[in-house]
């Protein structure tokens, strides 16, 4: 490589290697705490909220905060996401609740079940009956996922107030205290409306635990209808200049910016956001509680993080968050959503940006419906993620086929470069310009070399932030793996590293194999050390990374490999054709014949 190309690949490969080490960083960050918090569990004494031990429970009604309620959460473990009481939370007298018995009442379809309480009629719990809560299908032991939101009940207002059921459906049951009512029904699409009637005041809007992922995220996001706030409203407190910021993971507690001291924090943190927001997500890393519409204006919200009071450093556990509104309306409707962090419903409901795909979201859509559309013909990821890199492939093969051979031809006329270097050594100006000249006698664009890396960046990182969080991968077998959304952690009793990764070593191998296969046009000792320090860096920036993704990387290197052993067989069947080892002379004329 001449030193223009080097400059340009190298940048292109900072890039790579910058976004990468980013994510590979934060990645450390979520196992450490998905660790703690399981250590949380091991160790303290959990009491889970349930109806028969209701006396003994939690309320807290929450009080008010910067002109915003903060709302109740507590400490859990697991995709489960059970919120219960932590010790050293401040709790509330048992008054606070209704003398009168609860009664629950349960709304069920094929995709979710819902819990409803007559203490505030609210949406106490929510199934999720596709998901399990661990690898493997849906049993006794191995139960679906199920949100248990406690005191930050969907619905919840300032006080607990005792309801009766006046009228119950298939989809809907209807609820009232004195002239107070509200209706609440189960839609498609994980959807929850609540319908009130005389009930005002801030509503709890319902909570999201860290899952127990090695690569988990608790984070919020919000679309903020203050004109100067991101592309088109859309709020990341985790990342956005929110100050929820400190408190979530992806903000200053996770990632490269290390992590905050939290020695002397309470265990619980209330920070109010104002301003009128179309909706308020609560997410981790698969799921999601949002409020999704509202017929009343709001002014803004509060949450409420829990932090992990046995952790030195901070570490959020759960957050829970509460809907703030300009005036008490005689009549409210309001939609939720609980359910999983899935494009398609997202896209329908107006949060797609909640899928967090940054600047590569016109890469990232697309790409997810057509993971989605091979899964459709064959019911397996793992199938859908070698169709997906095939397609890549085909779509770009005309581009990469010119590229390599174009570095090819690089290669073939290094002798003349290195004579007209030689030549021209004291000549700068002339060597430039007899190196042009050359270029353009044997056709030859010195930028192919870069093409490749250029092309792949941007599909890379696409398919990094869908591989990494699409709820689809989520315990996803194929083959040897179990879980396509994590490494594959064989031996992980024994096996150091978190256990044995076959698919990384298997990507280095072939990375290695590609750098050997690709034309070189510069020092043969250069690509020696490429062929060795790669590959390395891969396999060790890979290793803790979503299977999914080193399978893609995989495949990709392959389709790489078979497309530049193609391209050294045709060069050589051209150079056999138009030089044979045997000249013939063509035959002699008579006129030739005479004068010989």
């Amino acid at each position: 490589m001449n030193k223009s190309e080097k400059i340009i690949c190298l940048i292109l490969g900072a890039i790579l290697a910058w976004y990468i080490w980013g994510e590979m960083g934060r990645a450390k960050e979520r196992a450490a705490a998905a660790a703690e918090q399981a250590a949380i569990a091991a160790t303290n004494q959990v009491e889970v909220i349930d109806s028969e031990r209701r006396d003994k429970s939690v309320a807290s009604p929450l009080s008010e905060t910067a002109g915003a309620v903060a709302s109740e959460s507590g400490n859990s473990s697991g995709d489960a996401t059970l919120l219960s009481r932590q010790e050293g939370k401040p709790t509330s007298a048992a008054s606070a609740l209704p003398s009168v018995p609860e009664e629950l009442v349960t709304l069920e379809n094929d995709e979710v079940k819902l819990t409803l309480s007559t203490w505030g009629a609210v949406v106490k719990a929510v199934t999720l009956k596709a998901y399990a809560t661990d690898c493997g299908d849906i049993s006794e032991t191995n139960p679906a996922v199920a949100f248990d939101f406690g005191a930050a009940a969907i619905g919840a207002a300032e006080k607990v107030e005792a309801f009766a059921v006046t009228a119950k459906s298939e989809n809907s049951v209807s609820f009232a205290c004195g002239d107070k009512t509200r209706t609440i029904t189960l839609k498609p699409g994980y959807q929850i409306e609540l319908a009130d009637n005389g009930i005002g005041g801030t509503m709890a809007i319902g909570a999201m635990t860290m899952g127990a992922s090695k690569n988990d995220l608790l984070s919020v996001d919000s679309w903020s209808l203050a004109a100067n706030k991101g592309k088109g409203g859309v709020v990341h407190h985790g990342d956005d200049d929110s100050p929820l910021k400190p408190y979530l993971v992806g903000g200053l507690t996770g990632g490269c910016s290390g992590s905050k001291d939290a020695t002397g924090m309470a265990a619980t943190s209330t920070v109010a956001y104002p301003g009128a927001q179309t909706y308020v997500a609560l997410k981790n890393r698969f799921f999601v509680t949002a409020l999704v519409s509202s017929t009343a204006a709001n002014t803004g919200f509060s949450a409420e993080v829990v932090r992990d009071v046995n952790a030195s450093a901070y570490r959020p556990l759960n957050i829970a968050a509460r809907m703030a509104f300009a005036d008490a309306p005689t009549v409210r409707t309001s939609v939720f959503y609980v359910g999983p962090k899935k494009q398609s419903l997202l896209w329908d409901l107006g949060m797609k940006d909640v899928m967090e795909f940054g600047m590569w979201r016109w890469l990232c859509y697309p790409l997810v419906a057509i993971l989605n559309f091979f899964h459709g013909w064959i019911p397996n990821f793992g199938i859908a993620i070698i169709l997906l890199t095939i397609l890549v492939r085909l779509v770009f093969w005309p581009l990469t086929h010119k590229s390599t051979v174009g570095m090819k031809k690089m290669q073939e006329i290094q002798p003349l470069m290195k004579e007209i270097q030689a030549k021209y050594k004291d000549n700068p100006q002339r060597l430039q310009q007899e190196t042009w000249a050359l270029y353009r006698d044997k056709k030859v664009n010195p930028m192919s070399s870069c093409l490749p890396m250029l092309i792949q960046i941007p599909i890379f990182i696409a398919l990094f932030n869908v591989l990494r969080s699409a709820v689809e991968l989520r315990y996803a077998p194929f083959l040897w793996i179990v879980d396509l959304s994590e490494p594959e952690a064989l031996f992980a009793s024994w096996f150091p590293f978190g256990g044995l990764n076959i698919l990384p070593i298997l990507m280095a191998a072939t990375t290695a194999l590609q750098s050997y296969f690709t034309p070189s046009t510069g020092d043969n000792q250069q690509q020696k050390m490429m062929m060795v320090f790669m590959p390395i860096m891969m396999l060790v920036m890979f290793y803790s990374f979503p299977s999914a993704l080193s399978l893609y990387w995989f495949l990709s290197n392959l389709f790489s490999i078979v497309q530049m052993y193609l391209i050294r067989r045709q060069t050589a069947a051209k150079k056999e054709y138009a030089m044979p080892d045997q000249i013939i002379d063509p035959p002699q004329t008579r006129q030739q014949r005479r004068h010989s």
